[in-house]
């Protein structure tokens, strides 16, 4: 990466908020810059809306700056109250701990997996803050903060007029426990610069003002714009609800199918915010979206960019092998079961003890709601509109033999191009 990081992250339009834009601009014109994200272990796993402040730091890594992957071990102990209308449910220290550990191996492996292995060191605020006293913190922290101060943030202000729920002091502390982080790194690791979503821009500033009122060096604050869509959805939700990085809870199918749905109008910003393809090659994609919308080809490689950072060529190969055997011309039977079956979980599916057990084909058909009725199934059997993995049937009485069955238990009827239902033995 050539420019300054700081244009890059600009043209992509990923500069939300700066604290000193100029003067941060050229500080990062020098290598070897300490910065750093935080990411709180509130769940299992990172999600989607957490990529922008992933790759964030790979992008500084990669422009040969240090980057800090800042693991919340101490403030998901407290709940952060940006964005939230109300109180977090405090987790157990036991069930942070073990998260943290999970996302950490999660993040560290797509460091390693971009090319940034050994370049993003992953640090812990509870190793500095576990043996704390209240004193210490109150004396050393707190007393560098106003009530005056705290109560104009929006991650305060957002909460305090709510009667119903308010704002407790443990979350009111969060942004001066943040703030400690910055401190911390500032006087340990010559850290100058903490990035994160825009919501975060309160807190990270507090960490500012804490530098500056005890021990005055260079530090800035970024923030990435909070992802939305042009439709008015939630980024990073489905049906399902979010997209996770962890391919148990989101599998790699279901993962880039959220990507290739991408609306036509956020594609382009997607491939900004989400690739590290370059300005040239996005903007040829902006213009095949222009003129041949219908191919969906930006989408394609938005879905195939991404899927590959997070779970790796292979997957991303099994979701395409499958997709092109449910929706094109491949082989089912070479497709991966595993693949297959996320592919086809919204289908409608049906259970049987055994092939003995299958119904005749009409009746499957009428079973599965691929076709209104039994006389409709055979008028569509006729048609030649019904296959059976992937092979085209005609006849009433064809019965499936156990050599047809994938991964010997499942087969596949599919009604013209796109209409599948599932039967499942045993």
């Amino acid at each position: 990466m050539s420019r300054n990081i700081f244009d890059e992250l600009s043209w992509r339009g990923l500069i939300n908020q700066v604290s000193d834009a100029e003067n941060l601009r050229e500080h990062l014109d020098t290598p070897g810059r300490t910065l750093y994200c935080g990411f709180d272990p509130t769940a299992e796993s990172l999600h989607i809306g957490n990529l922008v402040p992933l790759l964030g730091l790979l992008r500084f890594a990669l422009a040969g700056h240090k980057p800090l992957f800042l693991l919340g071990g101490a403030t998901g102990l407290i709940g952060d109250p940006s964005g939230k209308d109300k109180e977090r449910v405090l987790r157990d220290v036991r069930t942070v701990t073990a998260a943290a550990e999970k996302i950490k191996a999660q993040a560290m492996g797509f460091f390693e997996r971009m090319g940034a292995g050994g370049k993003v060191e992953a640090v812990n605020n509870l190793d500095w803050t576990a043996h704390l006293s209240i004193l210490d913190f109150l004396r050393d922290a707190g007393k560098h903060f106003t009530i005056n101060y705290m109560l104009a943030k929006e991650s305060v202000k957002g909460r305090i007029n709510r009667e119903e729920t308010g704002i407790s002091y443990t979350e009111f502390s969060y942004m001066i426990l943040q703030a400690y982080d910055f401190r911390h790194l500032s006087e340990t690791r010559g850290c100058s610069l903490q990035i994160g979503g825009g919501d975060q821009f309160g807190n990270i500033t507090a960490g500012l003002e804490l530098i500056r009122r005890s021990r005055p060096t260079p530090a800035f604050a970024l923030t990435f714009p909070l992802i939305t869509t042009a439709s008015g959805a939630k980024f990073g939700k489905s049906e399902k609800g979010a997209i996770f990085l962890d391919p148990a809870l989101t599998t790699p199918y279901a993962f880039y199918q959220y990507w290739f749905n991408t609306d036509d109008r956020d594609v382009v910003n997607y491939l900004k915010y989400f690739t590290l393809l370059d300005q040239e090659t996005i903007d040829a994609l902006a213009i095949e979206t222009a003129d041949n919308p219908h191919l969906r080809q930006a989408q394609k490689r938005l879905a195939q960019e991404v899927t590959t950072m997070i779970h790796g060529p292979e997957e991303t190969q099994k979701v395409l092998d499958a997709s092109q055997a449910l929706f094109g011309s491949g082989d089912l039977a070479a497709a991966d079961p595993a693949t297959l079956r996320a592919a086809l979980e919204a289908a409608p599916t049906r259970a049987y003890p055994s092939l003995d057990m299958v119904p005749p084909l009409p009746k499957l058909l009428a079973d599965l709601g691929l076709c209104p009725s039994n006389s409709q199934a055979r008028k569509d059997l006729k048609a030649g509109a019904i296959s059976i993995n992937g092979q085209r049937v005609t006849a009433e009485d064809h019965c499936v033999a156990p050599d047809d069955l994938l991964g010997g238990h499942t087969f596949l009827v599919r009604k013209g191009k796109k209409n599948y239902g599932v039967v499942t033995l045993g």
